[in-house]
């Protein structure tokens, strides 16, 4: 019985924590890549692509000729990640209330509205957003008492990846 309690109040704080983080909304329009780069893609002969770092199966990209946006919001930085030389992640990272309100803007109007539960709570300590296609997954978490928020982009096909790469380096 001291089992369960323990699971259900670990439910009920995820529930309560991160109101959005078990539920995804659908996406009206799935990008299969960003920026018009397909998922699995090679990534390695892109001239606009610098590597920014490298590992045995991982491998993360930056743009070499643009200053880091998403949407036409300036941002502190895009990363684009292969795993095994094929294209499965994006990350963005970012600051700033306002440049956060711009982002679900932008998100919103491209990718379908977050579903507002009656209850839920919109503005919080942690906010996270979801939006899954048939081959992208958008995950959205702001911290607001930093304003330090993170965009990740998946391929739903090659994120399994990820994991498995992480399992086999974490001896």
């Amino acid at each position: 019985m001291k089992q369960r309690s323990g699971h259900l109040f670990l439910l009920a704080f995820v529930f309560l924590w991160f109101p959005n983080a078990l539920h995804a909304v659908p996406m009206t329009k799935d990008p299969k890549g960003f920026r018009d780069i397909a998922w699995g893609s090679s990534l390695a002969e892109r001239p606009d692509l610098k590597v920014k770092q490298e590992g045995d199966h991982l491998r993360d990209y930056e743009f070499s000729r643009d200053a880091p946006s998403f949407g036409g919001i300036p941002v502190e930085s895009v990363r684009l990640t292969s795993v095994d030389e094929q294209f499965a992640r994006v990350t963005i990272r970012y600051k700033g209330d306002q440049t956060h309100k711009r982002i679900l803007v932008y998100l919103e109007e491209e990718f379908g509205p977050v579903e507002r539960l009656p209850g839920q709570m919109v503005r919080g300590l942690n906010q996270q957003y979801n939006w899954r296609g048939t081959d992208s997954e958008i995950n959205v978490t702001y911290q607001a008492a930093t304003e330090r928020g993170f965009i990740f982009i998946d391929s739903r096909s090659l994120a399994p990846l990820f994991n498995d790469q992480i399992a086999d380096t974490a001896d």
